[in-house]
């Protein structure tokens, strides 16, 4: 636990939001799901809508920042990956 007179670098700010940010689009979605009214459903929807919008800007701020990383997969690993799921579609 930090003291009082430390405080977060950037990143960690930027990390603590995303990580907040995924976790409420978890809740927001379940909340979709188990809207028992359609008038209910379509306002978590655009509020979930509203939610994944901050989530992306959030992540390319990080990116562009150099503070999230994400290496490109392997054509390889793709295709297997495309491979099995098409398996489980057809089952």
């Amino acid at each position: 636990m930090m003291n009082c007179n430390q405080s977060m670098s950037e990143k960690q700010m930027m990390t603590d939001l995303l990580c907040s940010q995924k976790f409420v689009t978890g809740v927001y979605n379940t909340y979709c799901n188990e809207a028992s009214t359609s008038a209910m459903r379509s306002c978590l929807s655009s509020i979930l809508q509203d939610e994944h919008r901050m989530q992306e800007e959030l992540f390319n701020e990080m990116s562009a920042k150099g503070y999230y990383k994400v290496e490109m997969a392997e054509e390889t690993k793709l295709n297997a990956e495309k491979q099995k799921f098409s398996q489980m579609a057809s089952v």
